[in-house]
């Protein structure tokens, strides 16, 4: 296994449908939203919780920030997750999501504090959002005395087309010794897209992963840098009407002018991408493919 030496940027968007990605507890697990600009917005630790999972559940990896419980039911505390490692070192060579996103403890002799290589924004919306109200009831009732169910209400976004941008800090891996290796930010790309379709909860599901792209540099201490910014949603409908992917097109003219003006610099340009998606690039209807012309790219095969 090599340790990646290379820096990398991350663009991913996904959308959600009748479903809310990302609830606030302290104001009733409504969506997270702009309340100046009505933009949807997910916080780093909701996609880092995605790949945590997908990779727990569905790799069979170990990852450290997970919920475990005890025989008597009642969840494994950061003391006791951490007396099942023999060491710091220990902790970082089994875990995948310490390699990847770094972790803080602070308990006798396991002391840790890590800056993960790998780093998230808030994920955005490429539109303003509507916010739906949903009220319903349920079969059974509460309590022994209650003749009929009680009422159920949540909130969701009928639709929103969300973007995150990350990034893949070499200097940070070899700075801290962490052995952050190609195989392992192959993973995190597989958790993203594949944790995302996996989504199946009553409040998570209707998530769908639509571009996954990692710029992958040859030179040290270089990125573009804010690759969420240089895509847009076009659509002909008002912003909070729009309901599906096909409501719109994703324009990637300045993303696409961003990487041929630092071409040089790039290495390589892997990618999945959704086929319900659709691009232009200077108001021309193109593949993804066809847009990356004269790249060195590969399709991720997850």
């Amino acid at each position: 296994m090599s340790i990646i030496k290379n820096r990398s940027e991350l663009l991913f968007i996904y959308d959600v449908t009748d479903s809310n990605p990302n609830g606030d507890p302290i104001d009733e697990n409504k969506p997270r939203i702009d309340e100046e600009t009505g933009i949807n917005f997910v916080t780093d630790v909701r996609l880092k919780r995605t790949i945590r999972d997908y990779l727990s559940d569905y790799k069979g990896q170990d990852v450290f920030i997970k919920e475990i419980r005890e025989e008597s039911g009642n969840i494994k505390t950061k003391e006791a997750r951490l007396a099942d490692f023999e060491s710091n070192e220990d902790l970082l060579k089994k875990c995948i999501d310490v390699r990847l996103f770094g972790a803080t403890t602070a308990v006798k002799d396991k002391t840790m504090t890590l800056t993960g290589p790998v780093q998230f924004k808030y994920g955005r919306s490429l539109h303003r959002v509507d916010l739906a109200y949903i009220k319903g009831t349920t079969v059974m009732p509460s309590k022994e005395d209650r003749k009929q169910g009680t009422f159920t209400e949540k909130y969701i976004l009928p639709y929103s087309l969300i973007a995150f941008y990350g990034i893949v800090n070499e200097n940070a891996a070899q700075r801290q010794n962490i052995e952050l290796t190609d195989e392992d930010v192959y993973m995190l790309m597989e958790g993203i897209w594949n944790g995302t379709k996996n989504l199946m909860s009553t409040s998570k599901t209707g998530q769908m992963p639509r571009l996954l792209l990692q710029i992958i540099y040859k030179e040290d201490n270089f990125h573009i840098g804010e690759l969420d910014k240089r895509i847009k949603f076009i659509s002909d409908k008002n912003d909070e009407e729009i309901r599906d992917i096909r409501d719109g097109k994703l324009d990637i003219t300045e993303l696409i002018k961003a990487l041929n003006l630092n071409k040089d610099a790039i290495s390589e340009v892997r990618y999945k991408v959704d086929e319900r998606a659709i691009f232009t690039l200077d108001n021309q209807e193109v593949t993804l493919e066809e847009a990356l012309d004269g790249f060195n790219v590969n399709k991720l095969s997850f």
